[in-house]
């Protein structure tokens, strides 16, 4: 009876932790991602280290909106026009 009843106690104090630990992973995968800031891309991207970003540097929806960004239309994206270019639309969860 008592082998019962301390296998029970085990059963229900493993299942407490693995279903706290899953709300909690759960939780935090819910964070929100910041997007990268002008002078993180010009670290990661600047190939030539001009201070602005020029479509063969770039990648993802800057790459793809790079005309509508680019709105003195010299060829590169300065931190002012980064600042105004349009947001990414967010992705739907399935």
């Amino acid at each position: 009876m008592k082998n019962n009843i301390l296998s029970t106690a085990v059963l229900v104090f493993g299942l407490t932790v693995l279903s706290v630990t899953s709300v909690n992973a759960q939780s935090s995968d819910k964070q929100k991602k910041e997007p990268p800031t002008f002078s993180q891309l010009l670290k990661e991207l600047d190939k030539d280290e001009d201070g602005k970003l020029s479509k063969s540097e770039i990648k993802g929806p800057l790459k793809e909106n790079f005309d509508k960004i680019d709105t003195d239309e010299d060829g590169f994206i300065s931190e002012a026009e980064f600042k105004k270019a349009p947001k990414p639309k967010k992705r739907e969860r399935n």
